[in-house]
């Protein structure tokens, strides 16, 4: 009963380890703060258990395999909440459909710039996309024109006027 605590203790301060990175990465630094108070209690009511008990190997494999479940249940966590933005880059031929109309139709911002590809002229679109939005967005350029070439990255955006763009969008 003692190791099934353990590791739940360990799966639950690794996601919220994992998700307080996350949050001062995308500079929310309260938000991660506060995790990280949660964080540290959590363990160390976790690791005095271990410790008190080292000679119980099945209380050191709970211990281990908590840290791992929850890195990799805090990734998943992250990915569901979606927190931030990300730019998303189209790259087509010139003579070939165009995302950027489908993409403004939807409601995001799309900028497009012409350029020189290697097999001749191209086009390429950018729009910075709320995360939450990504695979629609993504689902939209597939529909459009399945042979564009497309990255998505995320950003951060430092500029107050990006910053008043995306305050009215709310």
């Amino acid at each position: 009963l003692i190791s099934v605590a353990i590791f739940v203790a360990r799966l639950a301060d690794q996601s919220i380890g994992t998700m307080r990175i996350i949050f001062l990465m995308r500079g929310r630094r309260a938000i991660s703060g506060i995790l990280g108070f949660f964080e540290s209690g959590i363990w160390l009511l976790a690791v005095s258990q271990v410790v008190t008990n080292v000679d119980e190997p099945i209380k050191v494999i709970a211990f281990a395999g908590g840290f791992g479940a929850g890195t990799a249940l805090g990734g998943t966590v992250e990915r569901w909440l979606a927190i931030g933005q990300g730019v998303l880059r189209v790259v087509s031929p010139f003579d070939t459909p165009q995302a950027a109309a489908a993409l403004r139709q939807a409601g995001f911002a799309v900028s497009v710039i012409n350029g020189e590809g290697r097999n001749g002229p191209v086009r390429l679109a950018f729009s910075v996309v709320p995360r939450k939005r990504k695979y629609e967005a993504l689902d939209i350029v597939r529909a459009v024109n399945p042979e564009a070439f497309v990255t998505f990255e995320d950003v951060e955006t430092p500029s107050l006027a990006a910053r008043r763009v995306s305050w009215v969008r709310k």
